[in-house]
């Protein structure tokens, strides 16, 4: 069996990282959980701090100062040691119990990149601007790089480790998911989807996805895909 390596982008969120942290560390994997806090000041940093002492099979790192998740997933990056790398929020919307399901075809050499789609079973849908953007998203990719995805914009990302690290990562923030996709596609792999659980949470639990990085995702897609 492979190694997975659980990359945890977290800014914020002192209500949940216990959970998530616990959640991760029930599935039963050969894995790796690398946390990034990305300068929290909500009291998510006591409590990383708390976790790393009592566990020796998770690695934290600290950023001085904010600087946004595809920093975040790319510090994570430098220090993974698995074969398999997933991406996972720490705000309990993704279910860890589906990591199985993303890296079977992996495993199986059937796939080198594997999302996790929201909108091929029946789940619960975010806000209504977020569910359509997300398709939009989804229907721009597939017309600029030819892909069939249903849910480009999913959090669980999840990679052979090899491929994730031959790819030059430029983003800084939410833009992470668009410019791996394109940058992906442009590689020549196909991304393969699996169903998976969803839970929206709301704006006043701490989502912090906002219109603004719908646009930039629309321009990183478009751009990515005329840039060498």
């Amino acid at each position: 069996m492979r190694k997975l390596s659980v990359i945890i982008p977290i800014h914020n969120e002192m209500r949940t990282l216990r959970e998530i942290f616990k959640r991760v560390e029930a599935v039963n994997l050969d894995k790796e959980i690398i946390i990034v806090d990305d300068a929290s000041s909500d009291g998510s940093t006591e409590i990383l701090k708390e976790i790393g002492k009592k566990n020796n099979d998770i690695k934290v790192f600290y950023h001085e100062r904010n600087m946004g998740k595809g920093a975040a997933i790319r510090t994570a990056i430098k220090y993974i040691t698995g074969d398999i790398i997933i991406i996972q929020d720490a705000d309990l919307e993704y279910n860890p119990d589906d990591y199985h399901r993303l890296i079977e075809p992996i495993v199986e050499g059937k796939a080198s990149v594997v999302y996790g789609s929201r909108n091929l079973r029946n789940n619960k849908r975010s806000y209504f601007r977020y569910y359509w953007g997300g398709r939009f998203l989804s229907w721009l990719t597939n017309r600029l790089y030819g892909t069939r995805l249903t849910d480009e914009s999913t959090c669980y990302k999840t990679f052979r480790a090899d491929v994730l690290k031959k790819i030059k990562l430029e983003c800084a923030g939410f833009e992470f998911d668009p410019e791996v996709t394109a940058k992906v596609c442009k590689l020549g792999y196909k991304i393969k989807e699996v169903p998976i659980s969803y839970n929206p949470r709301k704006l006043e639990e701490g989502k912090k996805i906002r219109w603004t990085d719908g646009v930039v995702a629309v321009w990183t897609l478009v751009k990515y895909k005329f840039k060498d």
